[in-house]
């Protein structure tokens, strides 16, 4: 069975397939426009209120993509990401650098999965 929520036209927010919670990628929906580690901390902020309402949480995170419109915030984000990670429980990640995001004010956008 696959559960989808929050779903549009284009895409859904969350979908759950075979115990695993599948979250679209998040910029900052404060579209502030703020420096990486801010950016990055309202993200994760984010993902953690999307992984509740799924049924899990960080501690379960199996894998995180991280995209950066610049490497130069690379440092920044992991600031925050190192602040709210679970160390015990880290997932594998990839980070990729001078990517295009859907604005301009973006410059992080978080895709992660984890298990329920």
């Amino acid at each position: 069975m696959i559960k989808r929520l929050h779903s549009g036209a284009r895409m859904s927010q969350i979908v759950i397939h075979n115990q695993v919670v599948h979250l679209a990628g998040q910029v900052d929906e404060t579209e502030q426009g703020g420096p990486a580690d801010e950016q990055t901390r309202h993200i994760l902020s984010q993902i953690d209120a999307l992984l509740a309402e799924a049924g899990t949480n960080k501690s379960k995170l199996l894998t995180a993509t991280i995209y950066l419109t610049n490497m130069k915030d690379f440092g920044l984000m992991n600031q925050a990401w190192e602040a709210w990670v679970d160390s015990a429980n880290p997932p594998t990640r990839a980070t990729v650098g001078g990517v295009q995001l859907a604005g301009d004010e973006f410059t992080v956008e978080i895709v992660v999965s984890a298990a329920l």
